[in-house]
């Protein structure tokens, strides 16, 4: 049914610890940051509102929380890289670490080695985070050419669209897979492994995207349950913010809920592909016949490979 195993999974999470304890820290502070802004904004439209009458209040007090709301997450998508660098990269580092049987350090000195580990293959955030776009649009490319081979299924109908899009759920951590083996290399070429690491991915879809429906099944109902469990609290936030709070509930429910699944789920998650992807592409190289074929039909994977040989080229020239 699945190539993983839960209690090794759960192993890595245990002694990952210190990140676990950096995610909650990042995510849940987002979250907060999310309330805070929102209430307040909330708060400064109620206010405003005071001027005019019952539709007015409610209008103003809408948009107040909405502008607080839309704030956030702006700062949020400006941020998203140095998140990438700084949490997802590192908690990557060491759990391929572990993975291939290495001792990591423990406590805050974990999060030191892992930087250090990010800083040596990938360099700067902003390189990371142009290398992990074009490896999300290659993923998609993959999963795409998985989902029209169904097409030709006869019968298959709306099984086929329904198929698609529970592919594409099932991709949300594929990427950090590919930047795992790029890690795992301990290439000086990123952009290489990473291209190396895509063709690999591509010869083994099938298994790697059974898992990761499963994984995504998992990911999902967990998250839905901490929504539900988070309702009660938020109701309780909600009830001190002017105005009606419905919305705003549902709002800050759902800001946890992302908040636990980022910082706590996904990682499990993660810990449990990372298993399948190392088990299957074992003892295999790339196949010329699929970087052939990815080449033919993503663009960005024909740039990940300009860019791994513009790298090559500037090493030798050193």
């Amino acid at each position: 049914m699945w190539e993983f195993s839960l209690a090794r999974a759960f192993g890595l999470m245990a002694r990952t610890a210190p990140f676990l304890v950096l995610r909650m820290a990042v995510y849940f502070g987002i979250a907060v940051g999310l309330i805070l802004t929102t209430g307040t904004g909330a708060s400064i439209g109620y206010g405003i509102g005071q001027f005019g009458d019952d539709e007015f209040l409610a209008t103003s007090t809408f948009w107040g929380g909405a502008a607080g709301f839309g704030l956030t997450a702006a700062v949020i998508f400006f941020l998203r890289d140095y998140v990438l660098y700084l949490v997802k990269a590192g908690h990557i580092a060491v759990m391929v670490e572990l993975l291939d049987g290495r001792p990591i350090p423990g406590g805050q000195g974990q999060i030191a080695y892992a930087r250090q580990i990010v800083t040596d293959r990938f360099g700067q955030a902003s390189a990371l985070f142009a290398l992990d776009q074009l490896v999300k649009g290659v993923i998609n490319v993959i999963t795409g050419l998985m989902g029209g081979a169904l097409a030709f299924v006869p019968g298959m109908g709306r099984l086929v669209a329904v198929l698609r899009a529970w592919l594409r759920l099932a991709v949300g951590l594929v990427d950090e897979v590919i930047l795992a083996q790029a890690i795992r290399t301990r290439s000086d070429n990123a952009w290489e492994a990473a291209h190396d690491g895509l063709v690999l991915y591509a010869q083994n879809a099938r298994p790697m995207l059974v898992n990761a429906a499963w994984l995504t099944l998992f990911t999902w109902v967990l998250s839905a349950a901490v929504f539900l469990v988070m309702l009660a609290p938020a109701a309780a936030v909600v009830w001190l913010l002017p105005g009606e709070g419905s919305a705003g509930m549902i709002v800050f429910a759902l800001a946890f809920a992302w908040a636990a699944k980022a910082a706590l789920i996904e990682p499990f998650a993660l810990a449990c592909l990372l298993q399948v992807y190392f088990k299957v592409i074992e003892g295999q190289v790339p196949q010329p016949e699929w970087r052939g074929r990815l080449g033919l039909v993503s663009d960005r994977f024909r740039k990940l490979g300009e860019q791994a040989l513009s790298r090559r080229s500037a090493e030798t020239s050193v």
